[in-house]
């Protein structure tokens, strides 16, 4: 472990949980990310950002692509960036993903999903769909499509991948999750245990956070608990999350889920290290090599024969 460590780990839990904690409403989160973003996070040179539209029979979702100049690499990302259902954008995650665009030659894709409280559950859910579908439209096979998220978004991915397996559609050629939300009972041992521990997420915000997104959703319904979900025929998955974490008993649910429908899983638990601790690229050795780990289990993902 770097000395970087447990000193981000002080300034989290001393400075950055409690500010979370104190944050009035979303706008306040939304426009302290989004600034922390901008000043903190930087993409690798030669990085191009384009926004465009996904285009599907049902609608269209914008979205920003990410990548190098000139990708390497037929397999595009579909990622979902996390920030409890009613924060983040595409902006505050793109540096992270092109530092994984360039790690593996790959394209990008963040979506602009709609946000609660504003667009509560299933707003954000069918624009996704739309965004997968959009890809599609494109001409790209579902086999060259890796997805990803995390936080909430990592459910917010879950829960696409479950719609996908449900539906007998083209699946993607695998998905990621960087310290995933899975069940919004929010009841797991590591919530109360790691509380304190926990570096970023103040647990007392949690029920409020969910409340925003159910919008009168039962929290145990498998459309916004991934962990009730069937992933019957779904590819493999990877996971990492911190062992301080408050969503580290989420990151094992999911994982004995996917096990028990017969996916392959590599999860990986890291000692104290921040909630989603790769967006830290720029700081946190750690982060980094948490980047090069699923860099390199991408590449070395078998090639899935295309499905129409």
């Amino acid at each position: 472990m770097s000395l970087r460590r447990p000193l981000i780990n002080f300034w989290m839990r001393q400075v950055e949980k409690p500010a979370m904690a104190r944050a009035k409403d979303a706008a306040a989160l939304r426009r302290s990310l989004e600034l922390k973003a901008k000043f903190l996070f930087h993409a690798p040179r030669g990085t191009q950002q384009n926004w465009l539209k996904l285009s599907s029979a049902i609608g269209d979702v914008d979205a920003l692509e990410v990548g190098p100049k000139k990708p390497q690499a037929k397999r595009v990302i579909l990622y979902i960036h996390g920030g409890a259902f009613v924060f983040g954008s595409p902006r505050t995650h793109a540096a992270m993903m092109a530092q994984l665009a360039r790690r593996t030659g790959a394209r990008v894709f963040l979506p602009q999903y709609r946000l609660a409280p504003e667009a509560p559950f299933p707003a954000a859910k069918q624009d996704l769909r739309q965004a997968w579908d959009g890809l599609l439209a494109q001409g790209i096979a579902p086999s060259d499509i890796v997805l990803g998220g995390d936080s909430a978004g990592g459910a917010l991915a879950l829960g696409l991948l479950a719609e996908l397996c449900a539906d007998g559609a083209g699946g993607p050629a695998a998905l990621f999750g960087f310290s995933p939300l899975t069940d919004m009972a929010h009841n797991s041992e590591s919530f109360t245990q790691n509380a304190r521990r926990e570096a970023v997420l103040p647990a007392s915000r949690a029920a409020e956070c969910s409340e925003a997104y159910l919008g009168g959703c039962d929290p145990a319904d498998p459309a916004v608990s991934p962990v009730h979900a069937d992933f019957t025929g779904a590819p493999p998955v990877w996971i990492t999350v911190g062992d301080t974490e408050i969503l580290r008993d989420d990151a094992h649910a999911i994982a004995a889920r996917l096990r028990e429908c017969g996916v392959t899983v590599q999860l990986d638990e890291k000692h104290d290290l921040p909630h989603v601790w790769p967006i830290l690229h720029n700081i946190l050795p750690e982060a980094r090599q948490t980047l090069d780990d699923l860099a390199s289990w991408i590449r070395q993902l078998p090639e899935r024969p295309s499905e129409s």
